[in-house]
């Protein structure tokens, strides 16, 4: 609806103070000849908008402007109360901040809005923590935390994720920002004339070297990590596995692997199944595999079906009657 457009065009420029018709065309889904329809319509309500055209231009409001109107409907204000606490920002120190925010939304509200806090918080409920795990914050996370929002230079001793053998790597490093992904915090930052990504749990130590730094103007956080993960999806590791599996665990394995199992069409025997799974390493197929016993047969490759082999011989020896 046009008034709901309107509303979240006026919501944008509160917050950013200065937008192109493009950007905001891209976020609300229209067309760029749309937008500017509807600033001439905010601006003929009585909304001070106003557009500057050429390089560095955009639409703004004016500087003094600014609209106490939420306009929030019934349906948005359900969606923030379903909300809890997410564990990353409990992790960075910021739950209670939360907290704070979501109250004084809440007594902003119109009254007619207000009661139904309760009514969702009752009815539904957001766990986002995996079964089994608890919930453990980082060593140096805050460290982390607080050389991203000051623009801190840092030296960091750290586990390589692929060559854990080589021992710790040290590094001067210039944090750009965290990201949580699953429940895992990674920092990004520039290493001399490079962007990494490290997963924060495979840094030793995190130390304050003493120097600031200025954060590139044009870096985009989000942007990066999203083509990051692009393409270490499309580059990662593949150890293709081929196995006889048994009807009785062939949904567990499906539950587990899910869309990284191929099922081959060439029947076996009755009661099993020929499949063949994409692990990334040697060492994560053999962990992942052991565990069903004979419920399996690894076909392919040859040196991890010896392994298994190998493995099982060894806890035969151990049980076997005297």
């Amino acid at each position: 609806m046009r008034a709901d457009r309107l509303l979240s065009m006026l919501m944008i420029l509160q917050m950013r103070r200065k937008v192109t018709a493009q950007e905001l065309a891209k976020e609300l889904e229209v067309s760029v000849r749309t937008i500017y329809r509807d600033v001439n319509a905010l601006s003929f309500s009585g909304v001070p908008v106003y557009a500057e055209r050429g390089p560095g231009g955009g639409i703004s409001l004016i500087e003094s402007y600014r609209s106490d109107l939420t306009g929030l409907t019934k349906s948005e204000v359900q969606a923030l109360f379903m909300l809890n606490i997410p564990p990353a920002l409990t992790a960075l120190g910021l739950d209670q901040e939360l907290r704070a925010a979501m109250l004084k939304l809440s007594a902003a509200l119109p009254s007619t809005l207000r009661g139904d806090e309760q009514r969702v918080r009752q009815r539904i409920h957001i766990d986002p923590a995996a079964w089994g795990r608890e919930q453990s914050t980082p060593t140096h996370l805050q460290t982390l935390h607080r050389a991203v929002w000051e623009s801190l230079e840092l030296e960091i001793t750290y586990q390589m994720m692929i060559r854990p053998d080589m021992g710790l790597v040290r590094s001067i490093l210039l944090p750009c920002g965290l990201v949580a992904k699953a429940g895992k915090w990674h920092l990004v930052g520039k290493r001399q004339d490079h962007t990494i990504v490290i997963a924060v749990d495979r840094i030793q130590t995190a130390q304050f070297t003493g120097k600031t730094f200025q954060r590139p103007a044009d870096f985009d956080l989000v942007n990066y990590w999203d083509n990051w993960c692009r393409e270490y999806e499309e580059n990662r590791p593949r150890y293709p596995v081929l196995l006889r599996v048994s009807s009785d665990i062939f949904p567990e394995l499906l539950n587990l692997f899910g869309d990284i199992t191929q099922e081959i069409e060439d029947p076996a025997e009755e009661g099993w199944t020929t499949l063949k799974i994409i692990f990334e390493y040697y060492e994560e197929a053999h962990r992942n595999l052991l565990r069903f016993g004979g419920a399996i047969e690894i076909l392919e490759p040859i040196a991890l079906r010896y392994s298994i082999k190998d493995y099982a011989e060894q806890i035969l020896k151990v049980y076997v009657e005297e």
